[in-house]
């Protein structure tokens, strides 16, 4: 039977999620991306497959995933308008495309770059919460943007990967990796100063960016040094980072595929 594949882009609010992958007991956005479709297509076949997973609490301004169909979509419009007005208020679908039968969302080459969104100094309005970390000490900002740095191009990530093991590929590719002022998420109730980390890869293991961010905030309030982290990358390094900052702070930007 002839099958039908379409790329749908998404954007979600993490906070109130498990992450995106189905888990017993528990919401996750792709339980509810799955609950919506299987309404829309009044019980018809469909798969879903995700280009990549995010933790719960980790939010996505653009994510995708591939839909697979044994019926073509009449009006891709007009699929897009329903599935909207039917998703949960904090999901919003963003694009949809047909792709062929050759298109892998999963082996496909893709960059993705990851935001996190944090601020320090103050306590914040706790509207912030869903999308900004609030560090209450004070940061030396000048001196993270240094060593965000040194996170760019290939090194060994271990210690920056949740629980590795000895068999594990941990020599990445870091293509950006900057610590900027944010400019592009604006509230009323946000403090004057905001920053994020900017990174942008090809693959992170399992909560490198967290662990990065969290190196980078030890950083900042003088727990370790630049050397720390120049040694954390040397091929050798067999230690762990320990500081994970809080998921709610990262944001998946984009996915661009290749």
């Amino acid at each position: 039977m002839k099958k039908y594949f379409y790329l749908i882009k998404i954007q979600y609010l993490g906070y109130r999620f498990h992450g995106w992958q189905k888990q017993p007991n528990v919401k996750t956005v792709h339980l509810m991306v799955d609950r919506t479709l299987n309404f829309i297509l009044e019980g018809k076949y469909f798969k879903s497959l995700s280009s990549g997973r995010t933790d719960a609490m980790v939010s996505a301004e653009s994510a995708a995933f591939e839909l697979f169909l044994r019926a073509p979509i009449v009006d891709l419009k007009d699929f897009l308008a329903l599935f909207n007005h039917n998703l949960p208020q904090d999901i919003r679908a963003l694009d949809i495309v047909e792709v062929d039968a050759g298109f892998n969302i999963i082996q496909s080459s893709k960059i993705k770059e990851y935001l996190y969104l944090f601020t320090h100094g103050e306590k914040c309005h706790p509207f912030c919460a869903p999308i900004m970390t609030t560090i209450l000490d004070d940061l030396d900002i000048a001196l993270m943007k240094k060593g965000a740095k040194l996170f760019e191009g290939t090194h060994n990530f271990k210690a920056y990967c949740f629980r590795p093991t000895d068999n594990g590929i941990y020599q990445r590719e870091v293509l950006c990796c900057e610590l900027v002022e944010n400019t592009v998420y604006t509230a009323s109730y946000f403090p004057k100063d905001t920053y994020f980390l900017r990174v942008k890869g090809k693959g992170f293991m399992r909560n490198q960016i967290r662990l990065m961010m969290g190196t980078l905030i030890d950083l900042g309030k003088g727990n370790i040094t630049i050397k720390s982290i120049e040694e954390s990358l040397l091929p050798n390094y067999d230690e762990q980072m320990n500081y994970i900052a809080p998921a709610s702070g990262l944001i998946l930007h984009s996915v661009e595929f290749q």
